[in-house]
């Protein structure tokens, strides 16, 4: 049997301590909250994973959340867990990593139930990979929909017919107030922090209709090559129209899209552009369905970590 403990020096319980303390078996760990210097430990988590994130991935994201990290005796990383508010009443939950050696002594369920508290009264959302999703569930995470990983190394492709009334552009800093006011009611929360920095790392396109931004999608480096996201657009013609000149612009690059709807237009528009699918996960939430289903919807995320 695994035990969990966290107490003080002279043994009581002392939950809201800076560094805690796990026993899992014969392994013994600290757990303390993040740093902005632990990106290596992070990284050495995500390789023990196969999760292809880089330092850069790793820094961006220990800046825009919180979150735990449990560490041996000897300062190797067994586990972490991070949470990324966005607005007053809502968190994504990402960076969720217990080394394989622990998978089943209790460390993943103990640091969730940290974010759990810390983000108490909020609605909460996640991307479960097929190991983790029974932890969820057990946990009240409902499933909400299935996120479909496209990636591969980009080929040339024709550029998909306009649609009527829609033209699309390369994006400016004067879009940037109304990229944020479109993008909360398709995401469904206020992110206007985090995508306020991902703008400032990326390139992007806006669709435009009688002079109102009406879609984006942007691109940055991300793991081994380039994602992306977050993509916003009316339907799937949109999504096609501003993303394929993101595509092309990267012919022989390795790109990745983590697509939240499935659509068979969309999906055989990627597939022709050389992202294939290579993998699924599972959305899951606690709280009321927030996302928009009709208008402006999301085409493409961010990241799993960040919606």
């Amino acid at each position: 049997m695994s035990e969990i403990s966290e107490t003080t020096a002279n043994g009581s319980p002392q939950p809201d301590a800076e560094e805690s303390h796990l026993v899992l078996d014969n392994f013994q760990a600290t757990v303390r909250k993040i740093r902005p210097d632990d990106s290596g430990l992070l990284y050495q988590l995500t390789v023990s994973v196969f999760w292809p994130h880089r330092d850069r991935d790793l820094d961006l994201f220990i800046s825009l959340g919180h979150g735990y990290l449990a560490i041996d005796e000897i300062g190797r990383p067994m586990g972490s867990a991070m949470y990324f508010p966005m607005g007053d009443d809502f968190s994504m939950f990402g960076m969720m990593i217990t080394a394989p050696r622990l998978q089943t002594q209790g460390a993943g369920r103990w640091l969730l139930s940290q974010i759990m508290a810390d983000c108490a009264g909020s609605d909460l959302r996640l991307n479960a990979t097929r190991a983790a999703y029974w932890l969820y569930e057990t946990e009240g995470f409902v499933p909400v929909a299935t996120i479909w990983q496209h990636q591969g190394i980009a080929r040339d492709i024709h550029l998909p017919t306009p649609v009527a009334g829609i033209e699309t552009r390369v994006m400016c800093a004067a879009d940037t107030p109304a990229i944020l006011a479109l993008d909360g009611p398709a995401f469904g929360a206020d992110r206007s922090r985090i995508l306020t920095v991902l703008l400032g790392l990326s390139e992007g396109r806006v669709a435009v209709r009688d002079g109102e931004i009406v879609g984006y999608a942007l691109i940055r480096h991300f793991g081994r090559g380039k994602v992306i996201g977050p993509v916003i657009a009316e339907d799937e013609r949109i999504a096609m129209q501003l993303i394929a000149p993101l595509i092309q612009a990267n012919v022989g690059t390795f790109l990745r899209l983590d697509v939240p709807l499935r659509n068979e237009l969309f999906a055989s528009f990627l597939a022709a552009s050389g992202m294939g699918i290579y993998d699924t996960v599972t959305e899951m939430r606690i709280g009321p369905q927030r996302r928009a289903t009709e208008g402006a919807q999301l085409f493409g995320l961010s990241a799993h970590s960040l919606g």
